[in-house]
């Protein structure tokens, strides 16, 4: 298949890529802005293949887009480029609204322009699928799960935005017959992730002997999914999905982000040991909450087990421990971020 991405460069959106084309029967466009989170660097192992194709462009620039589709021909778009962090979303929601809502609706006329000029047997086989996050959901009280039934309830500029998103793309299935599919995912972690989010800023501002920031009490709980079990998922619904209908993915991990963050520390103390300093733990410092802070997100990817038969093959401590491990033979990646783009500065304090 001749796969569009868009935010390939992105955390999820690379481990998508590396995973299409190193599977060597399918093709890839990757078209990416290269914001501050895009990095080239994450998809150097699949840079020379055949197969692989870069395109710097943003999302809401038509004729790019116009352009890309006419040039590529794909078989499938698949959706990844948007603003993803919540904290800078509170900070500046401008970018947040201009990516993930002007964005997505300029990607959908520029694929229901592509998609209605194709002869029958490639419109009917062509899909459009819009990865998305369980944030649009709201927050969970101590029981229960996001279903793909759930009601919309989004708490932050980031959540907003995305589920207005999501209900663009439902809407251009629904009103024009473009063959789109919704995903909704849990908190994603693994390898190649920028270090604003918890897990990487944790690790290497615990490599540091920095702080270690924990928001309030840290008893805010997710549900936690390794990168590459959502790029696996991504590709089956891509697939064999069934347009018009979502699909949630989560990890089954729930975890408070205080036992994310100690588990960080004893893995790093076994792994990296600083008999010196002590153990990482005392570098834990709570700090006032994030503005609206969700209490609980926690997916149930029945539907997605059930009906395309996907299954995650990481559970959280031996994904963690691979994480951490990654980072600490991977400073070659992070390095230059820490001391360019990001230094672990807290954002979003509102």
């Amino acid at each position: 298949m001749r796969f569009l991405i868009t935010g390939g460069a992105g955390f999820i959106g690379s481990a998508l890529v590396r995973l299409l084309v190193g599977e060597g029967a399918h093709r890839v466009l990757n078209v990416d802005k290269l914001t501050y989170a895009g990095n080239r660097e994450s998809l150097r192992a699949v840079a020379g293949r055949p197969g692989y194709e870069f395109l710097q462009a943003d999302i809401c620039d038509r004729a790019a887009l116009d352009a890309a589709f006419a040039a590529f021909q794909p078989d499938a778009v698949l959706h990844l480029a948007a603003e993803s962090h919540v904290d800078r979303s509170i900070d500046g929601p401008a970018a947040f609204i201009q990516t993930n809502v002007v964005g997505t609706y300029t990607l959908l006329e520029a694929a229901r322009a592509y998609w209605s000029a194709q002869p029958p047997a490639r419109r009917a086989a062509f899909r459009f699928l819009h990865i998305s996050t369980d944030e649009v959901f709201g927050s969970l009280g101590p029981t229960g799960f996001f279903t793909e039934e759930t009601p919309y309830d989004p708490r932050s500029p980031y959540s907003a935005s995305k589920a207005a998103s999501d209900h663009l793309v439902r809407a251009w299935h629904h009103t024009y017959g473009l063959p789109t599919l919704v995903t909704n995912c849990s908190n994603n972690y693994g390898p190649f992730h920028f270090p604003e989010k918890l897990i990487p800023l944790v690790i290497l501002s615990a490599l540091e002997q920095k702080p270690l920031p924990v928001y309030g009490t840290g008893d805010n709980i997710r549900d936690w999914l390794h990168v590459e079990d959502h790029a696996r998922a991504l590709a089956l619904v891509v697939a064999r999905g069934e347009p018009g209908r979502t699909y949630n993915v989560g990890g089954n991990n729930e975890r408070t982000n205080l036992q994310v963050v100690e588990r960080i520390c004893d893995l790093l103390d076994e792994l990296r040991p600083s008999a010196d300093a002590g153990p990482r733990r005392r570098l834990i410092t709570f700090v006032a909450d994030r503005p609206g802070h969700d209490r609980r997100y926690a997916i149930d990817a029945a539907r997605l087990r059930r009906e395309l038969g996907w299954m995650p093959q990481y559970d959280f401590d031996s994904g963690l421990r691979a994480t951490v491990q990654w980072y600490l033979d991977n400073e070659w990646w992070w390095q230059p971020i820490r001391e360019g783009k990001y230094q672990g500065q807290r954002l979003g304090k509102g």
